[in-house]
């Protein structure tokens, strides 16, 4: 009889102290379950500071401290957002390679000085002329109804203009910034033939909205050709290259875009 219990005390000091493993049979660790998880109660882990067992507070998350240590509990740090201030919400950079070309007889025939045409606002479809960069045209997303939207285009601008000459050549064009397809910044310039072939500049634009409605908007940009001098023949392009002394990633388009918003929704920091 004394033998037996001196066995089952071994046997049960064995078990005591061997990693123990569910659905596997070599475990990795003291209890090392190979499966799906399923607590019905609480988790509690050691605190350091007072030797007592810890369950954390509401919406706190476990976090590992790294081998040889106790994980412990974590409140995620959100910002605490001042009333009535703004704060950089959304942010992102968009580019384009492909660009847009306009031949001579794409510029538009209007009337209509520039100055009636183009208006905050006005409908992209009420502009004639005007090409989208399509790799421009993205989604942004606000959340709430006080913001300020800036935008931020540049590209590169090339005409395949021969040397100048004494006949003034140069083409006028015009870019515009939109959002849900309504004008909220437009840039007009002049592209003059200089006395070297086929002359480029780089183009910048910023601009900016305030207030746009909630939820997702779509930002794009679109340029026209307005009109030609001189020469009329020759082709313009935007964001991409006429000719061979600059190239398409030379050339190329981006669009930078940043939200600034005053938050409806306030989140205090638990420690």
């Amino acid at each position: 009889m004394k033998k037996i219990f001196s066995s089952l005390l071994f046997a049960s000091g064995l078990i005591l102290s061997a990693q123990v493993g569910i659905n596997t049979n070599a475990p990795k660790a003291t209890l090392d379950v190979n499966g799906d998880l399923n607590l019905r109660s609480k988790i509690a882990v050691l605190d350091e500071t007072d030797n007592t067992l810890s369950q954390g507070n509401n919406d706190q998350l476990l976090v590992s401290r790294g081998e040889g240590y106790t994980p412990i509990w974590k409140t995620l740090r959100i910002p605490e957002y001042e009333p009535n201030k703004f704060y950089l919400i959304f942010n992102n950079s968009f580019s384009d390679k492909q660009g847009i070309r306009f031949a001579y007889y794409e510029q538009p025939n209007t009337t209509t000085s520039r100055g009636a045409l183009f208006t905050k606002g006005a409908d992209i479809n009420s502009l004639q002329g005007f090409k989208k960069i399509d790799g421009l045209s993205q989604t942004i997303s606000v959340f709430s109804t006080q913001s300020k939207a800036y935008f931020q285009f540049e590209t590169v601008v090339q005409a395949d203009f021969n040397s100048n000459g004494s006949t003034d050549t140069s083409i006028d064009y015009a870019c515009g910034i939109f959002v849900d397809d309504k004008l909220v910044n437009l840039r007009q310039r002049n592209l003059k033939a200089i006395n070297s072939l086929y002359p480029f500049l780089t183009h910048n634009q910023i601009g900016i909205v305030e207030n746009l409605s909630k939820g997702n908007h779509t930002v794009s940009v679109a340029c026209s050709r307005l009109a030609s001098y001189g020469d009329i023949y020759k082709n313009f392009a935007i964001g991409t290259n006429t000719s061979t002394n600059i190239n398409g990633f030379i050339a190329q388009s981006s669009l930078k875009v940043d939200v600034y918003e005053v938050p409806e929704v306030f989140n205090p920091i638990i420690n």
